[in-house]
């Protein structure tokens, strides 16, 4: 299991390397809009009178079997999900499990990546059919969304278990336990 997850962080890392740290998205100046990593941004612009989060297809040839969730608000700058209120954190993350649960059943997994490897300003929860092979000893077990934990500095990705949910945290690229 070791080597498989060392090859496909591997094989999945490059084309996820991104730095959106100095992210200069700003809705009130459309020019800053442009960059393609605000495309996420522009798209939370257009959602705004459907509540607090929202749905998209992953449109990456490449994960043809990846949701993404979204909060509709949009501030300047990199969106960091441990800078969201901890009720609205909770709420961004249930609405990512109601995802997963509806279109994988109980083999949904999310994933939330570090912002080292970002590839968009704004915050976004992967959704996807949990890689079971990709589990290990590295994981905290939690029983509400309450209690998931908010790494500044890394991503975390998350499956179901009886009794609660596995957090594992502490890594930077999280989505490549979610099939493509």
């Amino acid at each position: 299991m070791k080597v498989f997850r060392i090859i496909l962080l591997a094989v999945c890392a490059f084309p996820l390397a991104a730095d959106v740290s100095q992210c200069a998205c700003d809705p009130a100046k459309p020019e800053t809009m442009k960059a393609r990593e605000c495309s996420l941004c522009v798209e939370a612009g257009r959602h705004t009178a459907e509540g607090k989060f929202f749905v998209l297809k992953d449109n990456n040839p490449r994960k043809p079997n990846r949701w993404l969730v979204l909060p509709v608000g949009h501030t300047p700058g990199p969106h960091h999900m441990h800078e969201m209120p901890k009720a609205e954190r909770a709420e961004f993350w249930q609405s990512a499990i109601r995802l997963g649960k509806e279109k994988f059943g109980e083999e949904w997994g999310v994933a939330y990546n570090g912002w080292k490897v970002r590839t968009q300003c704004h915050a976004h929860i992967h959704v996807g059919h949990f890689i079971q092979a990709a589990e290990n000893s590295n994981f905290k077990l939690v029983r509400r969304v309450e209690e998931f934990p908010t790494p500044e500095d890394a991503g975390l990705w998350i499956h179901p278990v009886e009794g609660g949910f596995h957090v594992h945290a502490g890594e930077q690229i999280a989505e490549t336990v979610l099939v493509r």
